[in-house]
């Protein structure tokens, strides 16, 4: 069977499209359509079923991909490290939210790095939980941290740890609202107490991390808008810190300002909004060392920040 029908075959199924896989592969639509027609004729079976959007695998098709592409992922694995492993290092390519990559992952990947004869190269990529196991999938990357857990068997998570979500101002505000300490939770009521005129620093408009606390918490959308907005977490709680308004961080992320008391924090709710976070690789790809041990190293490190 031609290897390259199944590379074709392998990032049609990754991708869901034909369109995404002929941009992914650097060939024309008619070109893709065309030789997974050609593999299909081979085996006699239908690969796909064809949709008003993008493609669905076949029982047939998924089985082949589940066998198939964990071998071509090993040799493109192969061309990019070449056949002498004792004189190049094997990369390993990382990818996940850019604030919780910074602070955690990447601190400890940077310990396996190195010529100890087990080391790797690394390299890291930034982006949504959309956008990195869309990366995963189609071969960019070998290790993917997503808020998301994937669908489908050709991707394979692990739980990572989860993330505490705390309601932080600076002090000033906590003053404005009241005694200057954090609103306790009152049994049974669930109200956002005095915080509807405060303003919201926030990654998007849409306020992803306040009105995600505001439902879990207060059962209820807030009020206010985002004043600032900023598509980083570290920015945000800057802002914070400066007073321009409330905010809903981790923990971990604003764990320092809460000691060092450059912000506080308004609320504390019996139970905290926690938000769960997943170690992804493609089905397979934990038989290659570098992938294995990263994987490995990570889910450990994560046992002590949870």
């Amino acid at each position: 069977m031609d290897l390259a029908l199944l590379r074709t075959f392998v990032t049609v199924h990754r991708a869901g499209s034909f369109t995404r896989a002929a941009a992914l592969l650097g060939l024309s639509q008619p070109a893709v359509t065309s030789q997974i027609r050609t593999l299909e004729r081979q085996l006699g079976r239908p690969l796909f079923l064809r949709q008003a959007r993008g493609v669905t695998p076949t029982t047939i098709g998924d089985e082949l991909a589940h066998k198939a592409a964990p071998h071509l992922d090993a040799l493109v694995e192969i061309t990019e490290t070449g056949l002498d492993d004792e004189s190049s290092l094997r990369t390993l390519h990382l990818a996940g939210p850019p604030e919780f990559t910074a602070e955690r992952a990447l601190p400890a990947l940077t310990e396996l790095t190195g010529e100890d004869g087990q080391g790797f190269a690394l390299r890291a990529s930034f982006g949504n939980a959309e956008e990195t196991l869309e990366g995963l999938a189609a071969g960019h990357h070998d290790l993917a941290i997503s808020t998301a857990r994937p669908r489908g068997a050709l991707l394979t998570a692990s739980t990572l740890c989860d993330e505490e979500h705390v309601l932080v101002a600076a002090p000033s505000w906590a003053d404005k609202l009241g005694s200057g300490e954090s609103v306790k939770t009152v049994p049974g009521v669930k109200r956002a107490p005095a915080f509807e005129d405060v303003p919201v620093v926030e990654v998007h408009e849409s306020l992803p991390f306040v009105s995600r606390y505001w439902a879990s918490v207060f059962d209820s959308r807030p009020a206010a808008p985002g004043t600032v907005v900023v598509p980083d977490l570290r920015a945000v709680l800057a802002c914070a810190i400066v007073g321009a308004g409330l905010a809903v961080l981790p923990r971990y992320l604003c764990a320092a300002a809460l000691e060092r008391g450059d912000v506080v924090a308004l609320h504390e709710p019996t139970v905290p909004p926690l938000r769960t976070y997943f170690l992804v690789v493609r089905t397979g790809t934990l038989a290659m060392p570098h992938i294995a041990r990263a994987h490995e190293w990570l889910l450990r490190a994560a046992a002590d920040w949870c």
